[in-house]
């Protein structure tokens, strides 16, 4: 008896397209983590805890698109385990938000001073 696997949506069929194709597209546009805001070095090997790879802002498993370019961001391999299934809500609103707008770890501003 086979075992039935339940595939993503961005693993196989139509949104597998579409999410190469924007997957391409925020590794040329963004070089910095959404999570952490640490440079991301896209020469690591997949292996590596600091290789890059593409985050779902909203999980899939929670209703988010799985190839929408505004659902992707570019993180670490180490943050995006971090992170898991999570969805970060705002203080003031009461709603999910996108990496994009949580607190990084690192202040860039204070480094060079």
């Amino acid at each position: 008896m086979q075992k039935k696997v339940n595939r993503r949506a961005d693993h196989e069929g139509p949104q597998r397209t579409a999410f190469e194709k924007n997957r391409k597209r925020i590794l040329a546009r963004d070089s910095v983590c959404a999570i952490c805001g640490r440079p991301v070095d896209k020469s690591l090997p997949q292996h590596d805890p600091m290789a890059p790879q593409i985050d779902h802002i909203i999980p899939i498993s929670k209703g988010g698109h799985p190839s929408d370019i505004d659902n992707l961001c570019l993180v670490h391999a180490c943050c995006n385990k971090a992170k898991s299934d999570k969805v970060y809500l705002s203080d003031k609103e009461n709603k999910a938000v996108s990496n994009q707008n949580l607190p990084w770890s690192v202040d860039w501003f204070a480094v060079g001073k």
